[in-house]
């Protein structure tokens, strides 16, 4: 990988890090393909994305997060690790916690929570209307 884009540090802590996890280049399969949704001519014509395969644990990353290739292949080796440490250590990651997180937002409330809920808006509502002054009564 070019250092334009990134730093040695930043490159040798992730070579540091696939040699942990037992990541090898050899193990990896790298295609370049045209990216996808909003960015225009630039990205029609560039294939910036970069898929990555890992050929032993079957997982498949893909990144177009930047418009550097370079810089997405950086990046895909990094979501690479983060996903096999995911499946070595059996956390679940930041990514699926949002994701449930909003399932949970968009689940539907119960019946007693929706009747609980209108009910305290009544209530609500009906102190409000009292504290209105009328202007009939004056």
């Amino acid at each position: 990988m070019s250092d334009a884009y990134v730093t040695t540090e930043k490159r040798l802590a992730l070579e540091e890090r696939m040699t942990k996890l037992g990541v090898r280049e050899s193990d990896l399969v790298e295609n370049f393909i045209l990216g996808a949704g909003s960015g225009g001519q630039k990205l029609n014509k560039t294939s910036s994305c970069v898929q990555l395969r890992h050929i032993p644990s079957g997982l498949e990353v893909k990144c177009q997060r930047e418009r550097s290739r370079e810089l997405n292949r950086f990046l895909a080796r990094r979501e690479l690790c983060d996903r096999i440490e995911e499946r070595i250590l059996g956390q679940k990651s930041a990514r699926q916690q949002e994701v449930e997180k909003i399932r949970r937002q968009k689940r539907r409330r119960s019946r007693r929570q929706k009747e609980r809920m209108l009910d305290d808006k009544r209530k609500h509502s009906a102190k409000k209307q009292s504290r209105r002054s009328h202007p009939l009564e004056s």
